[in-house]
Order: structure tokens, then C-alpha cells, then sequence
């Protein structure tokens, strides 16, 4: 009983749930789309920090040998709370997409129909199509494909959500008006750092661990590799270097604004939709 009530399809979805009830009831001038956003980021970043503490646990269990050393946590989180977690997210963001258009007087979002999961897939293709893939080919091959081998690079995988925070953090400053805070800020910069290390650059440090580990240069890893986990960390890593791309963009362009004299207050150093 206690292993289901903590399952992740119960957990975030009541979170969630809890804050949409919470939040009115302290910022009583929030609309629906402004709760189910804030409550939304809130959950992704409990997630992001449930997921880094384990990835923390699992790569300092099994530095040892990369290889073969095993931590309990690298596959029972992915099955209590990682696949949960991917398949409550769409759901979520849909639901703050709709909210967002119906309080905007869309026509179409008077209420739930096919037209309106349409459109939210439309305009979020690549974070749907990114988290289906997790589900159905990255979530089954972390699980059965692995021989039992492996569990510090699936740590590594777990330490990406470290961004998720702040990014998350970001538009709470907007939400509360703190664009010009000097904490918003400071954060704009830590989103871009840990995106860049933990997001990125774990990827060529994974290939370097594994290249130690046999002896082989770096240059040598990927002809060491099946082609199917290069092909694999290619279709990961390249949606985290495009969502960077945005996010430097972005981040330089709310510069440029900052510094020319009255401008408006700027936004945010985050993407305007969320990472997983």
C-alpha cells in the first residue's frame, strides 16, 4: 500500500493537484492559467530535484568501476517515477497550454475537444515528440536492454534534470513580478550554466568515463559504442543543444534590452516552453 501511494502516478498528479487548490487561495488575483503554470513548474521542479538526488546517489555508488558496479535506485526510480513523472508532464503541459488560450478568449478553448490537443501538440511538437521518446524507447531500453550493466552513465542521465529548477524558478519571478530582481537574474545565469554542464556537456564526459574505463582516447569512444547508442545520445543530446540555442538567444537579446535606456522590463532567460 505504502509503495503505491508512492508511485509517481499518485505523487505528481497530487501535487499538482494540491497546488491548484493552494495557490488561489494565496495569490487571489492569478487566473487559471496563472496557477495551472506556477503549479505546474512546481511539480517538474520537486521531480527535478528527486531526480538529481538519485543521480547524485547512483554516479558516487558506481564510480568504482562505470561498468559494473549496480545501485538499486537507477532502475526503481525510472519505474516508480520516471515513467509516471513523463506521462503526468503531457498531460500538465496541455492543461496549462489550454488554460493559457482560454483565458487569452480563444474561440476553441471553451472546453476540451480534439481541435485543442491538436493545437497544443502543433505548437509543443518537439517536447511531446521528446518526452514520447523517453517513454517508449529510452524508458524500455534503460529497463531491459542494459544487462544489468551501466548504472553510472543512467545516474549521469538523471543529473540533466539539475537545469529543471531553475528554468522552472524563472518564470515564477515573472509570474510574481520580480523580473527586475536581482535574484531573476542571478538565475538567468545559473540556467544557462547548468544547461550547458548538465545538459550538454555530460554527454562527451559520459564518453570520456567510458573511454578511462577501457583505456581508449575519446576520439576512439564512439567506434567502441554500438551504433545504436551513439544514434541514441545524438537524438538526446540534440534537442538540449537547440533549447540552448534558444535560451543564449534569448538571454542576449534581453541584454541588448537591459541596456538601452528606457526599456521595458525583460522577461526571462528561459525558453518559452519547458525542458524536461
Amino acid at each position: 500500500m505504502l509503495q503505491v501511494l508512492a508511485c509517481g502516478a499518485v505523487v505528481f498528479p497530487g501535487l499538482f493537484f494540491a497546488f491548484r487548490k493552494i495557490l488561489p487561495c494565496v495569490f487571489k488575483h492569478w487566473s487559471d492559467a496563472d496557477v495551472v503554470l506556477v503549479s505546474e513548474r512546481l511539480v517538474s521542479s520537486i521531480h527535478a530535484v528527486m531526480a538529481t538526488t538519485v543521480g547524485v546517489i547512483v554516479v558516487s555508488s558506481c564510480r568504482e568501476s562505470v561498468i559494473n558496479d549496480r545501485h538499486w535506485l537507477a532502475t526503481y526510480f525510472i519505474i516508480w517515477y520516471g515513467g509516471p513523472y513523463m506521462t503526468y508532464d503531457i498531460f500538465a503541459m496541455y492543461l496549462s497550454h489550454y488554460h493559457r488560450f482560454r483565458v487569452k478568449g480563444h474561440e476553441d478553448y471553451k472546453r476540451h475537444s480534439l481541435k485543442t490537443v491538436n493545437s497544443f501538440v502543433q505548437r509543443e511538437f518537439l517536447l511531446v515528440l521528446h518526452h514520447i521518446a523517453l517513454l517508449t524507447i529510452l524508458l524500455p531500453v534503460t529497463l531491459f536492454c542494459r544487462s544489468d550493466h551501466g548504472d553510472f552513465f543512467v545516474g549521469c542521465l538523471f543529473l540533466t534534470e539539475l537545469s529543471t529548477p531553475f528554468v522552472s524558478l524563472g518564470k515564477i519571478f515573472i509570474q510574481l513580478s520580480l523580473q527586475e530582481c536581482w535574484l531573476h537574474k542571478a538565475n538567468g545565469g545559473m540556467v544557462l550554466l547548468t544547461f550547458l554542464l548538465f545538459r550538454i556537456a555530460v554527454f562527451p564526459y559520459m564518453y570520456w568515463v567510458y573511454g578511462r574505463h577501457y583505456g581508449i582516447p575519446l576520439y576512439s569512444v564512439p567506434f567502441h559504442l554500438p551504433l545504436s547508442t551513439n544514434l541514441g545520445n545524438l537524438c538526446i543530446l540534440a534537442p538540449q543543444v537547440y533549447w540552448f540555442v534558444l535560451l543564449c538567444r534569448k538571454g542576449y537579446r534581453l541584454y541588448r534590452r537591459s541596456r538601452m535606456p528606457d526599456s521595458p522590463p525583460a522577461s526571462t532567460v528561459t525558453d518559452n516552453s519547458k525542458d524536461d
